[in-house]
């Protein structure tokens, strides 16, 4: 079914059938049912509109939410705007998804009043894991921030929240049992031009990460923390010097240090530059898996979620035998502490974990290389995340002339970002894709602005790969429907960039 393009939902449902006429928004309208599901359909309405209803124990108000585990899969809702409203999730997770596309259908009439669109809406995700990756350790982000990124995302049905907590450039979670980390390892990021070469850093606390995975869980999201081993490891060499091995050049990185002119990775001090490969932690030394699982048992009595990432992209400074060893120990930590490990699709070099996920960031059309590494996940009974970085990568140039973002996987303008099709990625099963996430790197972000005009709009688009069926999927459909999002985009203040492929509407 291709959704109507009267009915402005983005990602599409799986059915909708717009009603006749609007219904206004009355400010005595009470909404009843559920209390976190009322609290939060409250607090957007007032957010939108500046109208705040009342809520109320009576079970006959006029905007009824209710949890029923017969409406369908896990996350699915059912919505019935008409001469009252009601919506019913078959859980939490979907009752609040159905808020969201209750808050889509508000609008204004002729004369400016604020009311519902009229529809009658089915839905449940296609895949289970929908996610968005943010770059901390590169730009740090306050966790004020994190919390305005965790909402934006959860309006879209994003359900996961990746954390990329470590890399060359900084070290973003105190750790008791080794605080040099905070105190040393945490204080440079990424060179960026906007920022006009700026290196303030930042670190989180154990009581700021716990805010931040608080604040998700409530909007049912999970936080996906990953510690980038063995490569990108630069900045725990700031703090321990004896844990990383002395920097490895490469023509690549010599190059790229030249054409930016940045200065090249120097052992035990703080780097800024955006190359990369040429770290790695010290595989044959006990040390290091004491570090190791140190790091990540902290990470997971801090971290509710089932998942811990531990890297194992891009390094280029340790040998295939000594990588493939760090991997096998370091997936093996992770199930021992109960969790589920996450690895780039590099390290399916590696036997990895039964069970480890694979994250899949090459190209639309995959190297054998690539290819082969992402289905030993699969092999090895786990399951794969797609990133395709030459689509979902939202740090990637919109154009060649946009001033922000890389290339190195070419430019990815909105409509590239909307037509792929995940089950036609990689040679693996359909039940093996775990589901889409889309990236954002933060080499060239010195804002939550940049970060914004990056990510909006074609963090819509990946919300819509992730969440809806390929039937319920057309290009022409999601431009019509895109484009009204743009007023309330506005009033929550997301500084978006207005491709020209979208005719962006003020009402």
């Amino acid at each position: 079914m291709v959704l109507p393009d009267s009915l402005p939902l983005v990602p599409a449902p799986v059915s909708a059938l717009p009603g006749e006429g609007l219904l206004p928004l009355a400010s005595d309208v009470a909404v009843t049912g559920d209390p976190a599901a009322a609290a939060l359909l409250i607090d957007l309405v007032a957010a939108r509109t500046g109208i705040r209803l009342p809520a109320s124990g009576d079970e006959h108000g006029g905007v009824v939410l209710g949890i029923d585990p017969r409406t369908g899969p896990a996350e699915g809702y059912r919505l019935a705007v008409a001469d009252a409203i009601e919506v019913v999730g078959s859980d939490a997770a979907g009752l609040a998804h159905g808020i969201r596309t209750l808050l889509q259908l508000l609008t204004t009439d002729d004369a400016g009043r604020w009311a519902w669109r009229r529809a009658t809406v089915a839905d449940a995700p296609r895949f289970a894991y929908r996610g968005v990756m943010l770059d901390v350790a590169r730009r740090f982000f306050p966790v004020d921030e994190v919390k305005l990124v965790i909402d934006r995302a959860a309006a879209l049905k994003f359900n996961h929240l990746h954390l990329h907590l470590s890399d060359d450039q900084g070290w973003r979670i105190h750790i008791d049992a080794w605080p040099l980390l905070s105190q040393r390892a945490s204080t440079a990021s990424a060179m960026s031009p906007a920022r006009s070469g700026s290196t303030q850093g930042g670190c989180y606390s154990k009581d700021d990460y716990r805010e931040i995975v608080a604040h998700a869980a409530s909007r049912h999201v999970t936080i996906v923390p990953e510690i980038d081993m063995p490569g990108h490891t630069h900045a725990i060499g700031v703090a321990y010097p004896e844990l990383v091995e002395a920097p490895v050049m490469n023509d690549a990185l010599l190059a790229d240090a030249e054409r930016l002119g940045q200065a090249l990775p120097r052992a035990g001090e703080p780097y800024t530059g955006w190359g990369v490969g040429h770290s790695s932690l010290r595989i044959h030394q006990t040390r290091t898996y004491e570090f190791v699982r140190d790091v990540l048992t902290e990470l997971a009595e801090l971290t509710p979620g089932p998942y811990l990432h531990i890297g194992g992209d891009e390094s280029l400074g340790t040998s295939a035998e000594d990588f493939s060893t760090f991997i096998q120990r370091a997936t093996a930590i992770v199930t021992d502490l109960g969790k589920t490990p996450i690895a780039w699709h590099e390290a399916g070099a590696a036997e990895v974990a039964p069970g480890t996920v694979g994250q899949y960031w090459g190209a639309l059309e995959p190297t054998v290389t690539h290819a082969a590494h992402a289905a030993q996940f699969v092999r090895r009974g786990g399951s794969l995340i797609l990133s395709p970085s030459d689509a979902a990568y939202l740090d990637m140039k919109y154009d060649s002339g946009f001033p922000l973002g890389l290339d190195w996987a070419g430019t990815v303008g909105l409509r590239r970002a909307y037509e792929w099709e995940p089950a036609e990625l990689l040679e693996v099963a359909p039940d093996a894709i775990a589901g889409v996430e889309a990236a954002l790197w933060t080499e060239s972000v010195g804002s939550l602005a940049d970060a914004e005009q990056l990510m909006y709009p074609r963090i819509a688009a990946a919300a819509e790969i992730a969440w809806s069926t390929r039937d319920t999927r057309s290009w022409d459909g999601f431009r019509e429907r895109l484009g009204a999002l743009a007023p309330a985009w506005r009033a929550d203040g997301i500084r978006f960039h207005p491709v020209a492929e979208i005719d962006w509407t003020d009402r």
